[in-house]
């Protein structure tokens, strides 16, 4: 490819002066091409200033640009070396919220998972999560042997420290460890790594989603809790998920809050994630969750109780907080059993789910119940 030709295209178009500005990300196949494009990026800027708004993402070996509408079938000539998508905006999973001041202990999801019978077992003892979200409150009490370091890819350079509350609660799900003050989460020994790719609105663009990715497999974690979701579908993402999901990183992700019964959101559409719905504490499909066939396991979603930020507590609704209860089973389990991969994880995780119940007022759905709801007590059994 002539990078050349390339970046007076990318000039041109950044130049043009249309409407409907939108983002764009540019991902480059071979990493010595990207690293070309960026020394001749470089050269160019110094006489081109339009070319100062492109925006580096080395992690990823792409290019962030302010592009008009209908771009794409202007790259024909590149389209062996290059993927160029608009850089779509997505949100946190979470039906609802309000705040707590009550439930402390062991929340009701965490009893209902059956997890406390595994802790003399397993508690997720050393198991590095990553948890891609708005940050995590590094001083809440509930979580102070449970974070480690992270990386913000919103204020690059600071830490990934929580201005949202959402990555928070979902942190403390997964492994809140305050026995006598506080809550405690699944796998309470858990170790958790904050990717804060959302901002304090609770929305994030595809780019720092697959950024969030990357970094967790260059650091070769063990799994990645994914509590939000889009409706269209991402080359860069889907290629992240399975970058992942190959390296041996189980993806766990929400399948969404639209109370559709045949279609979930992305990234939890993919085949390659474990895609997570809710349920009440009646073992029913919560009346927001997205259900059907395309999802693989369900987990306790509805007023869920865990930690907020400055050391507060808020009960919170949404497959969010099922898909935490999810990555936590499975740290409990991946502590006993390294080895697993993320496709003999979710076949576990099917066989050894207990049965559902349809919502209330409607005749039982063979599709919608295709799926059970998580029994960490029956999972780690099927493993001795």
């Amino acid at each position: 490819m002539d990078v050349s030709v390339f970046l007076h295209l990318v000039l041109q178009e950044i130049s043009s002066g249309g409407q409907g500005l939108r983002p764009y990300l540019i991902g480059f196949n071979d990493r010595s091409l990207y690293e070309r494009c960026r020394k001749a990026l470089k050269d160019l800027r110094y006489s081109h200033s339009a070319l100062a708004s492109i925006e580096e993402r080395p992690i990823i070996s792409s290019l962030r640009c302010y592009f008009p509408k209908k771009l794409e079938q202007r790259w024909y000539p590149f389209k062996q070396a290059l993927t160029v998508e608009e850089d779509t905006r997505m949100v946190i999973n979470t039906a609802f919220r309000t705040t707590s001041t009550g439930e402390r202990g062991i929340p009701w999801g965490v009893r209902h998972i059956k997890a406390p019978l595994a802790w003399s077992t397993t508690t997720g003892h050393r198991v590095r999560i990553g948890v891609i979200d708005t940050g995590a409150d590094y001083h809440h009490p509930d979580l102070r042997h449970s974070l480690l370091s992270g990386i913000n890819f919103v204020q690059p350079g600071r830490p990934p420290q929580d201005d949202n509350g959402h990555g928070t609660h979902i942190a403390g799900t997964i492994a809140a460890a305050n026995q006598m003050y506080g809550i405690i989460g699944v796998a309470p020994r858990a170790l958790i790594h904050p990717v804060k790719s959302f901002d304090e609105n609770g929305s994030a663009y595809v780019s720092d989603i697959v950024q969030g990715i990357e970094w967790c497999v260059r650091n070769k974690l063990h799994l990645i809790n994914m509590s939000f979701g889009m409706k269209t579908r991402s080359k860069s993402l889907l290629h992240a998920v399975t970058q992942a999901t190959n390296a041996g990183i189980a993806v766990v992700a929400s399948s969404g809050n639209d109370a559709k019964r045949k279609t979930i959101d992305y990234p939890a559409r993919y085949s390659q994630t474990i895609s997570v719905g809710a349920t009440d504490n009646s073992r029913r499909i919560a009346p927001f969750s997205n259900r059907g066939s395309y999802v693989d396991i369900y987990a306790p979603g509805d007023k869920i109780v865990s930690a907020w930020l400055h050391g507060n507590y808020h009960e919170m609704s949404g497959t969010s907080m099922a898909t935490s209860h999810v990555s936590g089973a499975i740290a409990l389990l991946l502590a006993l059993k390294p080895e697993l991969k993320p496709t003999e994880i979710k076949a576990l995780l099917r066989r050894t789910a207990n049965p559902i119940y349809p919502l209330r007022g409607r005749a039982s759905s063979t599709k919608e119940s295709a799926a059970g709801e998580i029994d960490i007590a029956r999972l780690l059994q099927e493993c001795k």
